[in-house]
């Protein structure tokens, strides 16, 4: 059985022959790549050779790969945007007929644009952001999906994200955090009509990727995440239970009728959240960061996930110099006996990325551990 069946029915709370070990560590390898401190065993190898060469499971087609993101975002041509770059730093101007917002962004010495400043910069640019988003349109790119399926070959279920859920968008992409928070304190329902257009915006997209499932589960999306990001320092549990919660029962519904699977991403603190974990419909949570990383013990993860799959598991600090090798495999076989079968080995978050050539090491040893193991649970 190849890690790419494995992968599904895991999902389908189907047998497995042994532990699937799908850790995260592109962003180790471009950073390595990046600065020429690749180390010597691996000079040369392609991401997927590193995939291959560490013998484990593959599970986002477009991330650090250079395939392109199945998920389009187009705008009309309505909208004039105007994007000025000098000296590693750009300005993205977009022109409505309410006034223009203004993004700034900044390339980092990893080679990647970051956001410096936000489009969005408070109510008073509200009904100019209502207007982008009545001339922007996500989609599904079938030709884009279908090359990172190719390329992820039996590695695993090619996988790719959705754009974040109202809030989120407003919290991470468009506005900053403490701009959002003062506009839900005096703006509510204006804030919540940008929400309504936010959630609208994603019809289409969510249609073009039911259109791809089949309701049996055969169709060729089958697990898709949701990239949220989500750690409690961004919202409270009213405004959860009242902006998340919601959406994610309704998207979730649409593709669960198509036969898709579905994952959200939760880093970060979320101990006083934690009591939703097994009330959120997707079918697994990813990246939940246990101590000494995160705030929440294995155990407690393990008493409020439910029936859900667990994606990841191994806090990423364990694959420093500061722990021990013994550590990481302390780590490993605890989380295999709390959460398997439902289970997808990997670490929480990822590897990261200025470890040395030990964390790779460190790395292979569970993978060679992962395939010791019997009917995806118990150590051999």
């Amino acid at each position: 059985m190849n890690f790419r069946e494995m992968n599904l029915r895991i999902f389908q709370g189907l047998p497995v022959p042994h532990v699937l070990f799908q850790p995260r560590f592109e962003p180790w390898y471009d950073w390595h790549r990046i600065f020429h401190n690749m180390p010597a065993r691996y000079e040369g190898l392609s991401l997927r050779d590193m995939f291959d060469t560490m013998g484990v499971s593959m599970r986002y087609m477009h991330y650090y790969s250079g395939i392109p993101d199945p998920v389009r975002l187009e705008f009309s041509p309505a909208v004039t945007i105007t994007r000025h770059q000098e000296n590693g730093e750009a300005t993205i101007i977009y022109d409505t007929p309410y006034g223009s917002l203004t993004e700034g962004q900044k390339f980092t010495q990893d080679e990647t644009w970051r956001t410096v400043e936000f489009p969005v910069k408070g109510p008073q640019d509200f009904r100019a952001f209502l207007w982008l988003i009545e001339q922007y349109h996500y989609r599904f790119d079938q030709p884009s999906y279908d090359e990172g399926d190719a390329f992820v070959g039996e590695r695993g279920i090619p996988q790719f994200w959705v754009p974040k859920s109202p809030y989120q968008a407003l919290a991470q992409t468009w506005m900053n955090l403490e701009s959002l928070v003062y506009a839900m304190s005096d703006y509510r329902p204006q804030v919540e009509e940008v929400m309504r257009a936010l959630d609208a915006s994603y019809d289409d997209l969510y249609r073009q990727i039911c259109a791809s499932g089949h309701a049996d589960g055969s169709g060729k999306v089958q697990i898709i995440n949701f990239g949220e990001n989500l750690h409690e320092a961004l919202m409270n549990p009213r405004s959860f239970e009242q902006y998340y919660l919601p959406f994610y029962e309704k998207r979730c519904a649409q593709l669960k009728a198509a036969g898709i699977y579905s994952h959200v991403h939760v880093d970060g603190y979320f101990h006083h959240l934690i009591k939703y974990l097994s009330k959120m419909p997707f079918d697994g949570i990813e990246a939940l960061t246990p101590l000494p990383q995160g705030d929440m013990t294995l155990e407690e993860i393990k008493e409020n996930i439910g029936d859900k799959v667990l994606l990841d598991g191994i806090p990423a600090v364990l694959f420093m110099d500061d722990f021990s090798r013994d550590e990481v495999m302390a780590s490993a076989e605890k989380v295999v006996k709390l959460f398997a079968p439902r289970l997808i080995l990997g670490v929480s978050d990822e590897v990261p990325e200025g470890a040395g050539e030990e964390a790779m090491l460190r790395m292979k040893l569970v993978a060679d551990w992962c395939k010791g193991t019997q009917n995806g649970s118990q150590i051999d």
